[in-house]
Formats: structure tokens, C-alpha cells, sequence
């Protein structure tokens, strides 16, 4: 591959998935069925929460900033996967592939701290039940989905401008089907450590203070239940913070694996398994989690059906 550097370089060569023309055409068709599902699930939910009264709580507030995430993710990545299997057009401009890189980090970054703020709600609702409208008021959720929409997006302007201001001199060809950090810290012809160790601190600091309210409020939670009485409170109670739990558990298992480690470990194979779990899987899941774990939102969609 010829040499380049940060100042000719003006796009850069996504590998794909497949170099097969018809193993291309089979990934196209099931990746554009699970996008489309996607889209439909997630609108789907949109609709249900905005136009059904009985849902416009704080709860229900939250499930409607998950799922725009949830549109707003694979719509990063998919659209132009699908274009390079169909078309064999794999070529990014170098401002796509920054623009790219920012919005899913920004996407990603934003439902980490929100699936934290959903968290603290269940928290409150479940151990402080008769305090719950007056705590968590709509004036509070909105500073709270604000707030974690501005560090989602201050995160991924600090990722994005540690990776963009590196020099790219040895390849241009990123080994994954979207622009993302480890594959282009793996592009760079300079020493990378200082950077690796800036986006680790960040991403450790601030991942790990969602985890642990996340992981202090399910604590509060699980030893809340189990003090309840009537099995039917119990069975209520986790059916409230199943839903939540599961999508939890799929969206940081998989974000850590890809994130949270040195770029010494990345496997290009392996991370684009990973990368399909948190960026295409988890946003079809969360609709199908909610809706069919959820009694209020399955009574609302049968309403409007």
C-alpha cells in the first residue's frame, strides 16, 4: 500500500465483511431486514409512548431517549455497510469517517450514562414509592436526559479529536466495516500510548461511575424485593427492572469488551462480532425486551393496534 500522512491522506478504505459476491449479498439482505426491523420496532416505540397518556411518566421518558439511541446507532454504521456490500464501494472520505467515529462514540457514550439514569429511576420507584413523582419530577428527568446527552457528546468531541490529530502514514485501509478507535489507532505510524492511556482514564472514569450507580441503585433494588412480603409485589417489582437489566447487562458487556483495553489486544474478527452485539443486535433487542416484558407498554400497543 502506498505511503501516506496526515496531510494527503483524504479517505481512507474500509475492509467489509466479505469479499465473496455472494456471501455479500446474503449479509446484505439479513443486515437490511434487522435495520429495518430496527427502525420499525424502535419508531414503534416512539409513537406508543407520545400519543399514550398512561405512558407519559418518567420512565416511560427515558424508554423514549433509549430508543431514539437505538434508531440513531446502527444508522451511524449500517446504511454505508450496506452500501459496500451491494455496491463494492468501500471507500470513506477522511470527514466521514471522523464524522462517523464521533456519532457512534457520542451515541454510545450518551446511552451508557442514560441506561444509569434509568437505573437511579427504578431505584427510586421501587424503594421510595411514595416519594417517586415528587423525587423524580419531569423537570428532573429532562436536566438528567439533557445532561446526558452534553457528556455523551463532550466524550466522544475528546475521543475523536485524540484520534483525528494522529498521523496515518504506513495504510490507509481501516480493518473493520466502520470507522472506530481501535482500528485506527492501529492505523497510525506513531507511538500511541499517551492517547491509549487519555481514552482509557476517560472511558474508565466515566464508564465505570455509570456502572457503579447502576450496579449501587440494583443493589438498593434486589434488597428492597426481597424485604417485600406479597410474592406478587416481588414478581412486579423484577418484572419492572428485568427489561431494564437485561439491556443493561447485553449494552456494557459488549462496549467494555471494544473500549475499555489496550489497542495491543485488538482483534479485527473478534471485534467486529462484538461491534455487531452493542451496534446492531442490542438496539433490535431493546424494543422486542420492552415490549414483551412490559404489560403497560403491551396494552399500549394493542390499543393503537
Amino acid at each position: 500500500m502506498q505511503r501516506v500522512n496526515l496531510s494527503t491522506v483524504s479517505e481512507f478504505v474500509l475492509v467489509g465483511l466479505s469479499d465473496a459476491p455472494e456471501v455479500r449479498f446474503l449479509l446484505f439482505v439479513l443486515f437490511l431486514i434487522i435495520y429495518l426491523a430496527t427502525m420499525a420496532g424502535n419508531i414503534t416505540i416512539l409513537v406508543v409512548i407520545s400519543t399514550d397518556t398512561h405512558l407519559h411518566n418518567p420512565m416511560y421518558f427515558f424508554l423514549g431517549n433509549l430508543s431514539f439511541l437505538d434508531i440513531l446507532c446502527p444508522t451511524t454504521t449500517v446504511p454505508k455497510m450496506l452500501k459496500d456490500l451491494l455496491l463494492e464501494d468501500k471507500v470513506i472520505s477522511f470527514t466521514g469517517c471522523m464524522l462517523q467515529l464521533f456519532c457512534l462514540i457520542d451515541v454510545v457514550g450518551t446511552e451508557i450514562f442514560l441506561l444509569a439514569v434509568m437505573a437511579y429511576d427504578r431505584y427510586v420507584a421501587i424503594c421510595h414509592p411514595l416519594q417517586y413523582m415528587n423525587i423524580v419530577s419531569m423537570k428532573l428527568c429532562a436536566h438528567l436526559a439533557i445532561g446526558t446527552w452534553v457528556v455523551g457528546f463532550l466524550n466522544s468531541l475528546l475521543h475523536t479529536s485524540l484520534i483525528f490529530t494522529l498521523s496515518f502514514c504506513d495504510s490507509n485501509e481501516v480493518d473493520q466495516y466502520y470507522c472506530d478507535i481501535p482500528p485506527m489507532m492501529a492505523l497510525s505510524c506513531l507511538p500511541t500510548y499517551s492517547r491509549e492511556l487519555v481514552i482509557l482514564l476517560v472511558a474508565g472514569v466515566l464508564g465505570s461511575s455509570a456502572f457503579v450507580v447502576t450496579l449501587i441503585s440494583y443493589i438498593y433494588i434486589l434488597l428492597a424485593i426481597l424485604r417485600m412480603n406479597s410474592s406478587e409485589s416481588r414478581h412486579k417489582a423484577f418484572s419492572t427492572c428485568g427489561s431494564h437489566l437485561t439491556v443493561v447487562c447485553l449494552f456494557y458487556g459488549t462496549t467494555i469488551c471494544t473500549y475499555v483495553r489496550p489497542s495491543s489486544t485488538y482483534s479485527p474478527h473478534r471485534d467486529r462480532i462484538i461491534s455487531m452485539l452493542y451496534g446492531i443486535l442490542t438496539p433490535l433487542l431493546n424494543p422486542i425486551i420492552y415490549s414483551l416484558r412490559n404489560k403497560e407498554v403491551k396494552c399500549a400497543l394493542r390499543k393503537g393496534i
